[in-house]
C-alpha cells in the first residue's frame, strides 16, 4: 500500500532530480511527497483501520479532483512551462496529510504539518510553477476533502461554532 502509494504521488507530481531548480523547490517537493505518507503511516502506528480507510478517500478524492481541474482549466503556469498551473498539486497532496491529521488527532498535532504544508504552497509560487490562487485553490481542495470523508479519532469532535448568542468551540464524544 505505501509504495503504491508513494508511486502515485511521485508520478501525480512528476517529480525528478532535474525538475528541482531550488533548495525551496526540492523541500517543496519533498513535502508534497512526504507529508501525507507520513499522516498514512501514523494511522498504521496507531492501528487505526478506519482512519487508513478515511485518508484514502480523502486522498483520492484530492488528487482525482486537481488532476481533473488541470485538465479542464487548463492554465499556464508563470513559468510559461506548460497550460497545468491550477490548482497546485503539490499544496494539495501536502495539505491532505495536514488537514487529515487535523481533522482526525486535533488540531495541536497538526500545527507543525500545517506549517510544512503552507511552505510547500510557498516552495510552488517562489519556484515560479504557481500563481498564488492556485495554491489556495490545492490546499482549499485538500480541506474540503478531509471535512468530507475524514471523522474525528475515537468519536472525539472539536469544532467552532458561532449563533447570534454564543461564539465558541463545541467539545462533544460520542460514547
Amino acid at each position: 500500500m505505501k509504495k503504491l502509494l508513494a508511486l502515485s504521488l511521485i508520478s501525480l507530481l512528476n517529480l525528478t532530480p532535474l525538475s528541482a531548480k531550488s533548495n525551496t523547490e526540492t523541500l517543496g517537493d519533498i513535502l508534497a511527497v512526504t507529508l501525507p505518507l507520513a499522516t498514512y503511516e501514523t494511522t498504521i502506528y496507531n492501528q487505526d483501520k478506519e482512519g487508513q480507510s478515511q485518508f484514502y478517500k480523502s486522498y483520492r478524492a484530492t488528487i482525482a479532483t486537481a488532476v481533473v481541474l488541470k485538465y479542464a482549466i487548463k492554465e499556464e503556469r508563470p513559468d510559461k512551462s506548460n497550460n497545468r498551473s491550477f490548482p497546485s498539486g503539490h499544496t494539495a497532496s501536502a495539505f491532505a496529510g495536514a488537514g487529515f491529521i487535523h481533522k482526525h488527532y486535533g488540531l495541536k498535532y497538526a500545527i507543525a504539518p500545517y506549517i510544512l504544508a503552507t511552505y510547500t504552497g510557498y516552495s510552488r509560487v517562489h519556484s515560479n510553477k504557481h500563481h498564488t490562487h492556485d495554491v489556495i485553490a490545492g490546499a482549499t481542495i485538500a480541506m474540503l476533502s478531509n471535512w468530507y470523508f475524514v471523522k474525528p479519532y475515537k468519536n472525539l469532535k472539536i469544532s467552532p461554532t458561532a449563533t447570534n448568542e454564543f461564539q465558541g468551540v463545541k467539545v462533544s464524544y460520542k460514547f
